[in-house]
């Protein structure tokens, strides 16, 4: 049984209070995961059948991390206690197994659930696949690029941002847009959408949308939803969009258990559709909404809190709350000034460097923020100059390669031929006569046909139509998919035994010539190995899976694994000891003993087009998800000129410094001024040269 004894008395609140709608305003570093962790494992002692327990988050290391602590609350054997499953139409189960687990996973993932199940409603193959960014942008440049050169504004990426923003708010088309860009931006989804659908494909918004529509198209759907999810938890609420909203408010509908877990503070998602008043104005929303603050924060100093508080209070519209600790005051924060961005770097790495030998604190235990990518670059070489080893987050994705793309669709596509997405993207792949002129009328007489593209290849009548030249090449890669689907995936005895998974994907690509194909397509021979390397690396992959089962059924695991969480294998490939490099957006949910916050300057943050957004409130919520990242030490750095164009431009402090108690910030200059005492310059001589003295062991 989870003890309760363990909560501060407001998180207990929060975790007993079960029924009807509430509010927990979860300021930063107060513990909300254990809060809502606790509270699953309170609803399950209590009675409820884990089943009926959803909740849901925004990322799947999130969600990974609650079912893990529900999972170590709980022991596997476990009987539920009085609050049992009466009037749900299930019965309770007699333990607490991996088969009746609540569902703890990100919106996306549950959207793909009930897509898997239910998506032939509305006109789908259950076999959709799902598209990546960079195949939206794929399908939006071709697009694009039919339109004339007078019609086709802006770039693919930009098109696709404004077309998911106004996909996502329910096509509603921006009004401060120019007809023309709106008659663009319309054409453009018409288009999109037909191009998605004859590939029986899906992108991450239409995993929101499209069980949206289920749900208001087919009430018996929804209603199966509502009996099986009584108890619904959502965190990080103020990201939330207005299909996210929707989708809840439907799962909510009839018993009104919604627990959302949130901070108004820490929205700072608003250009992407986060909607900020499904927070502040829930109680309009929902009824007799029950709000529970929590203040105590477990992460950081009182001095990083106090002067987080004074920043955030110069937002007006928000929910009140003042974090406080028990850590005591700790050092005060360092403002360091710089004369560019070059010597900021130089700057922030000596400091980096300076506390490793000197202080003992680990690369792992510093992070640089940042409020652009562009910033990272002049880190990086300072970085590199100086022998330090960092990770930058949100650099090119292990699954954004372009090898681990292609061996993934001929995975799915051996598994699978009538996968669409994933033949059109290796049809060719190796080059073998299969042109896009060719593909392109396959496609159009799949869409005409009402099948798939392979389907299509088989048909002799449609192979008719096509010149001798690219009729043989379509059957010789029919035939050539056929084979390697039966061989691939038949039983071991069939196959030989002992030859696995893995090595049988291996030879195929070899047999086909994919990896001398990636070594022909760099100049640099140390560069087409890396991406072979890269490519066999998710192969080793196959036969890492634990899971008994049928080739067909441990290739599927894999792919469904790769799929949905991504993220995990990012967080595998991460060195153990390195400084994190990270910008502002991405860094919330994160926290790191030493916090350097580096351009803290006006026209970055807050940027400069803010002014003419009117997002001014949501930059300085960035700020302050920055500053609170920080547990022992805050250094805030600002250059007094930045190079533009070439030129070194000069910048002004952020006002936000100014929004900063003066008590609580020390002027780096002028600490390097002050002297030492004797007792602490000996300490520190003491551990550089303990430090000194690892080094030739550590390298």
């Amino acid at each position: 049984m989870p003890d309760l004894r363990a909560l501060n008395p407001q998180q207990r609140l929060a975790v007993e209070t079960l029924d009807g709608p509430v509010l927990v305003l979860a300021g930063a570093g107060t513990g909300k995961t254990r809060v809502i962790t606790y509270r699953i494992a309170h609803l399950i002692e209590q009675g409820v059948p884990p089943w009926q327990i959803l909740g849901v988050t925004f990322t799947n290391k999130a969600a990974r991390e609650m079912l893990q602590r529900v999972n170590q609350l709980l022991p596997r054997r476990h009987k539920p206690a009085s609050r049992a499953a009466a009037g749900c139409g299930q019965a309770a189960p007699d333990a607490w197994t991996d088969t009746a687990r609540p569902t703890i996973c990100t919106f996306h993932s549950l959207g793909a659930r009930i897509l898997r199940r239910h998506i032939e409603r509305l006109g789908y193959k259950r076999n959709f696949s799902i598209y990546t960014e960079s195949d939206q942008l794929g399908v939006v440049r071709k697009i694009l690029s039919r339109f004339s050169a007078r019609d086709a504004k802006g770039d693919p990426a930009a098109v696709l941002a404004l077309l998911s923003r106004c996909r996502n708010s329910g096509w509603r088309t921006p009004g401060h847009l120019p007809a023309s860009l709106a008659a663009l931006l319309e054409r453009v989804r018409q288009h999109y959408e037909a191009a998605l659908r004859a590939c029986n494909a899906v992108d991450f918004d239409d995993l929101l949308l499209l069980p949206l529509r289920l749900f208001r198209e087919h009430p018996d759907v929804l209603a199966e939803y509502q009996r099986q999810y009584r108890y619904v938890m959502v965190d990080e609420y103020q990201d939330t969009n207005a299909v996210q909203f929707e989708l809840v408010r439907h799962l909510v509908a009839v018993h009104r258990n919604l627990c959302v877990v949130g901070d108004d503070d820490q929205s700072i998602y608003g250009w992407r559709g986060a909607d900020l008043t499904h927070l502040l104005e829930m109680e309009r929303h929902f009824d007799r909404v029950k709000v529970i603050k929590l203040e105590q924060n477990y992460r950081s100093t009182n001095t990083i809190l106090r002067a987080a508080n004074a920043l955030i209070r110069h937002n007006a519209r928000r929910r009140p709350k003042q974090l406080w600790s028990q850590h005591g005051d700790g050092p005060k924060i360092t403002l360091h000034t710089f004369a560019d961005e070059e010597a900021e770097a130089r700057g922030i790495v000596e400091e980096i460097e300076f506390r490793r030998l000197a202080r003992r604190v680990p690369w792992h235990s510093q992070a640089v923020l940042f409020r652009t990518n562009g910033q990272s670059r002049a880190l990086e070489t300072a970085l590199r100059q100086a022998g330090v080893r960092y990770h930058l987050v949100g650099g090119q994705s292990y699954f954004d390669r372009r090898e681990v793309k292609d061996v993934l669709a001929w995975l799915k596509t051996l598994l699978n031929p009538h996968d669409d997405a994933s033949l059109l993207r290796i049809a060719n792949v190796p080059a073998r006569g299969l042109s896009e002129t060719t593909m392109e009328r396959l496609l159009a007489a799949s869409s005409r046909q009402g099948c798939s593209v392979f389907a299509v290849m088989c048909n002799p009548s449609v192979l008719d139509t096509f010149p001798s030249r690219a009729r043989q090449s379509i059957t010789e890669f029919v035939q050539l998919v056929e084979r390697a689907h039966n061989s691939l995936l038949s039983p071991p005895a069939a196959a030989g035994s002992g030859v696995s998974l893995r090595d049988r994907a291996d030879g195929f690509l070899q047999q086909i010539g994919y990896f001398d194909d990636l070594r022909r397509s760099e100049k640099d021979a140390e560069t087409g190995e890396q991406r072979v390397r890269n490519a066999r690396e998710l192969l080793d992959g196959l036969d890492a899976l634990t899971e008994p089962g049928t080739p067909t059924e441990r290739l599927q695991a894999f792919l469904e694994a790769v799929s949905l969480d991504p993220e995990q294998k990012e967080e595998q490939t991460q060195p153990a000891d390195a400084v994190t490099l990270i910008t502002m957006h991405s860094c919330k949910g994160l926290e790191f003993p030493h916090v350097y916050v580096v351009g803290v300057e006006d026209g970055l943050i807050p940027h400069a087009r803010s002014k003419d957004e009117g997002t001014l409130d949501e930059e300085r919520r960035l700020f302050y998800v920055a500053v609170t990242r920080a547990m022992q030490q805050l250094d805030l750095s600002y250059c007094v000129g930045r190079k533009k164009y070439g030129q070194v431009m000069p910048c002004r402090p952020s006002p936000f410094l100014k929004e900063l108690p003066g008590e609580l910030i020390e002027d780096a200059a002028s600490r390097a001024e002050t002297p030492v005492s004797q007792e602490t310059a000996r300490d520190w001589f003491a551990r550089m040269r303990a430090a000194v003295e690892e080094l030739p062991a550590k390298r």
